[in-house]
């Protein structure tokens, strides 16, 4: 059985990482700060987009893929897969530009944990009632 829609957004989760984890390597040469922030606001707030999308987005795969081995929709699918890639760029973008409540953070975060629910939820009722 083919998983090419979870390959998809892995593969666009994959890149956003990578490009999250070069800009904390840029502010490191920046700030001269060889580990940790060195009380850098800027190097602290970077760290921590990354380590917050190290923290949600394997657990989104895995519920995606185990939806896609099971045989839901592709629609829904591609919906929950596209809203997670898109949180995750608006959290980080909104963590990334201010430590405060933004509306990207929030935003963000609500897509990424409505899809993980969402996911979770469609996969009792599958296994429940198939």
């Amino acid at each position: 059985m083919s998983v090419s829609i979870t390959a998809l957004y892995a593969g666009l989760l994959a890149l956003l990482f990578i490009a999250l984890a070069a800009r904390i390597s840029l502010l490191r040469r920046k700030h001269r700060v060889g580990i940790g922030s060195g009380g850098n606001q800027e190097l602290a707030l970077a760290v921590r987009v990354h380590a917050n999308t190290a923290e949600h987005v394997p657990l989104a795969l895995i519920l995606l893929l185990i939806a896609e081995l099971q045989g839901l929709s592709g629609w829904s699918l591609h919906l929950a897969g596209s809203a997670l890639f898109l949180g995750r760029v608006l959290h980080a973008v909104g963590l990334g530009s201010s430590a405060g409540l933004s509306a990207g953070r929030f935003l963000g975060t609500a897509l990424t944990w409505t899809v993980i629910l969402v996911l979770g939820g469609m996969l009792i009722v599958h296994s429940v009632f198939a």
